[in-house]
């Protein structure tokens, strides 16, 4: 008899503490524009309110306001810092006050990229070749928001090769809008992007070298937090910190939001095909 009570007290156990884990559990993930950004942060937006009661806010915001906003406790958590270079300059004001915890995805890429049917492979080769790269009249990189890391390594990428092009800001979508419209066309276009992205899925992209190394070498990606968050969840800081995320499994995801066109339908049915990849994050907490 005791071997059968044992067990059942066990479980009993630990779903009280599940419960009272879960209960008037709030979370506002700081979040920015970037594709698997989006993906990731709604990916757990579904998983935490489905599964475990959580009130789950995402909130969009500048890379500036992210950081400054995570280290006055305004948001909780975020998903996605770049390191140990591309989002060093946002953390560096808050490095002593915010928590960098456990790297979920390995290997990312950055920089200029254009259509694999262009006849140009490096950067320098742009100098040369400007003017065939025109966007509305006039030579140009068409990249993301301003405030991204992104466009400020643009910004000096065309310093350093001394191109005669100008960066054009705009939204992601917007960028992808106009790398789609060349490429159906087979036009010349460069864009900055970066990997992870279903954009690589979609189409047939090459990066241009960078021999002065602007860019930077493959980074990893963290999640970080508020301070003091590790602490007041420790539940939660174990599943993410379990959390790993690889081409496959991530452009699997950022694909079905694609095809959707909403982030919640797309990662709601990734979820659902991906369900024992999600359990294995979701056993750390136990």
């Amino acid at each position: 008899m005791k071997k059968v009570l044992y067990p059942l007290a066990a479980a009993a156990i630990f779903t009280a503490a599940t419960t009272a884990q879960a209960e008037d559990k709030t979370l506002v993930i700081g979040t920015n524009n970037w594709a698997e950004n989006v993906a990731v942060a709604n990916m757990w937006k579904l998983i935490l309110e489905n599964r475990y009661d959580y009130d789950v806010e995402l909130s969009d915001v500048s890379k500036n306001a992210l950081y400054s906003g995570l280290a006055n406790n305004d948001f909780d958590i975020s998903l996605e810092i770049w390191l140990p270079n591309t989002d060093a300059r946002y953390l560096e004001p808050y490095k002593d006050q915010l928590e960098i915890n456990g790297a979920w995805y390995e290997g990312t890429g950055l920089g200029l990229v254009v259509p694999s049917y262009a006849d140009i492979d490096t950067i320098p080769e742009l100098k040369a070749q400007a003017e065939e790269y025109g966007y509305q009249g006039s030579p140009s990189i068409l990249g993301i928001d301003s405030g991204s890391a992104i466009a400020g390594l643009t910004d000096e990428a065309i310093d350093e090769y001394e191109l005669p092009m100008e960066q054009v800001n705009s939204s992601g979508p917007a960028m992808m809008a106009a790398l789609d419209a060349a490429y159906q066309q087979e036009e010349p276009i460069v864009v900055t992007l970066w990997s992870p992205h279903w954009a690589f899925a979609e189409y047939d992209l090459k990066y241009l070298e960078d021999p002065k190394n602007v860019y930077g070498d493959n980074e990893t990606i963290y999640w970080f937090s508020r301070p003091g968050f590790t602490e007041d969840d420790p539940w939660l800081t174990e599943v993410l910190n379990a959390w790993h995320m690889d081409d496959d499994s991530l452009g699997g995801l950022m694909a079905e939001i694609e095809q959707a066109g909403d982030p919640v339908e797309g990662a709601e049915t990734w979820i659902e095909d991906n369900q024992d990849l999600v359990d294995e994050w979701l056993a750390a907490g136990e």
